[in-house]
């Protein structure tokens, strides 16, 4: 079995403001939309930190400092490639708020971001990046359907 596999690297961050209220894009795709947290692809010879800064300023105006990495979200695809979500969070920020191409951009409560609709598979996610016990979101396929798992 080959130890080197081809992967796809993207990023999401939740970006909390000190009165508990979270940055949340509402995404336009219409294969994948819905309330979700801002993010994108690592681009090629990039370090993954400097992939979750850029995208965030790409897609929020917003320039974070010191995120952490709080978990992953992972499956493998029909390909045989692994589509790998690095998932962080940050605290501290600067910049104008706007948005962008990808969708709208509001501060909201994690009760209201619930309470609407989010993309698939977010509610576990929201696990992932809340609970300390928790660290991966996988998709494991049983023939033609997915199963969640979340360690």
């Amino acid at each position: 079995m080959a130890r080197i596999h081809p992967i796809e690297l993207t990023n999401m961050c939740m970006l909390r403001r000190k009165d508990g209220c979270v940055l949340v894009q509402n995404r336009r795709d219409p294969h994948w939309g819905g309330l979700t947290f801002p993010g994108g692809h690592v681009e090629a010879e990039e370090s993954l930190v400097d992939a979750v800064v850029r995208e965030m300023q790409e897609e929020t105006g917003l320039t974070i400092r010191h995120p952490r990495l709080v978990g992953t979200k992972d499956w493998v695809q029909k390909d045989g490639s692994r589509y790998l979500v690095l998932l962080y969070t940050a605290t501290e920020y600067e910049g104008e708020l706007h948005a962008s191409a990808e969708g709208d951009i509001c501060w909201m409560t994690l009760d209201d971001m619930r309470a609407g609709k989010m993309v698939s598979g977010m509610d576990v996610m929201l696990r992932v990046f809340l609970e300390d016990d928790l660290s991966e979101h996988w998709f494991e396929r049983d023939g033609e359907r997915w199963i969640e798992v979340v360690k």
